[in-house]
């Protein structure tokens, strides 16, 4: 299942549920906005930044990570992003916080002894979604984080419990929410047809946006095994990895189009220059 796409779309509907996983949060949260940024040399990618209001000159910068799966060197990676990221914008704010959120504990880095002091000073804050408790009495973006967490039998009911109650309260978009709740549906059921996901949520999902990427998603992923396979039966060599990547990031448009120019191609070697026009 794919969660950091997820975490994505729901800090951007909104900032402010990551405070509200915290016991301090600045008094400013509702103002702070959003983003996502990768740090290049050597590229690091930062799940979210949690900026301060532009006005606020002495605002601390918050930076995020998910995490559902053991990374053992997951702190030394995000700690450096992170201290890189504040190293070329320290001028920009007072001070930096980092909030790690998990699925549960079991899925932490083992060795944590090297960052006892970032771990246990205050300046990071660990979550495990598994530990909120009932998600019913939770704020209504924190629940839907810990939608997340949920076993398949229990995951449909609060599904259904989470589209209603965004519906009774005035201040929060069910459109989003069910944009989100959809989210995790799809892929946490991905064997599940298009009907079954509808059935499960007493909702129409088909013309929604995730629903549609979810789908694309798939396809592109299938297309690029197909031109994969056929260069590697027409040339009898496989693809590098480099230039498997540079195939993944075109739309399925652009794919479906490689699949037939390949056929005229007189050498694996006519893949540079096509992929150059594209």
């Amino acid at each position: 299942m794919k969660r950091d796409p997820i975490f994505y779309k729901l800090f951007q509907q909104s900032p402010s549920a990551l405070f509200q996983l915290l016991k301090t949060p600045p008094s400013n949260a509702d103002a702070y906005r959003f983003d996502c940024v990768a740090v290049k040399e050597p590229k690091f990618e930062i799940d979210g930044i949690f900026l301060p209001p532009a006005t606020d000159k002495s605002g601390i910068v918050y930076f995020c990570e998910t995490r559902f799966e053991k990374d053992e060197m997951l702190y030394e990676k995000f700690f450096a992003e992170s201290h890189l990221y504040f190293y070329r914008n320290c001028k920009k704010f007072s001070d930096w916080q980092a909030v790690v959120i998990y699925s549960s504990k079991s899925v932490e880095q083992s060795n944590v002894y090297p960052h006892r002091s970032y771990l246990n000073g205050g300046q990071v804050h660990r979550v495990y979604l598994d530990e909120l408790g009932d998600i019913r009495k939770l704020p209504i973006w924190v629940a839907v984080m810990g939608l997340t967490t949920l076993s398949e039998t229990v995951a449909p009911t609060e599904a259904r419990y989470l589209l209603e109650r965004s519906r009774q309260e005035p201040e929060v978009s069910s459109g989003a929410v069910l944009e989100v709740v959809t989210s995790i549906m799809v892929y946490k059921f991905e064997q599940l047809s298009r009907e079954d996901i509808d059935a499960m949520l007493g909702a129409t999902i088909k013309e929604t946006q995730v629903y549609q990427e979810a789908r694309e998603e798939g396809q592109e992923l299938q297309a690029v095994n197909l031109i994969a396979r056929l260069l590697k039966k027409r040339f009898g060599q496989e693809i590098s990895e480099e230039m498997r990547a540079r195939i993944e990031s075109l739309p399925l448009s652009t794919l479906d189009s490689l699949s037939e120019d390949l056929l005229d191609f007189s050498s694996l070697a006519d893949l540079q220059p096509w992929l150059d026009t594209r």
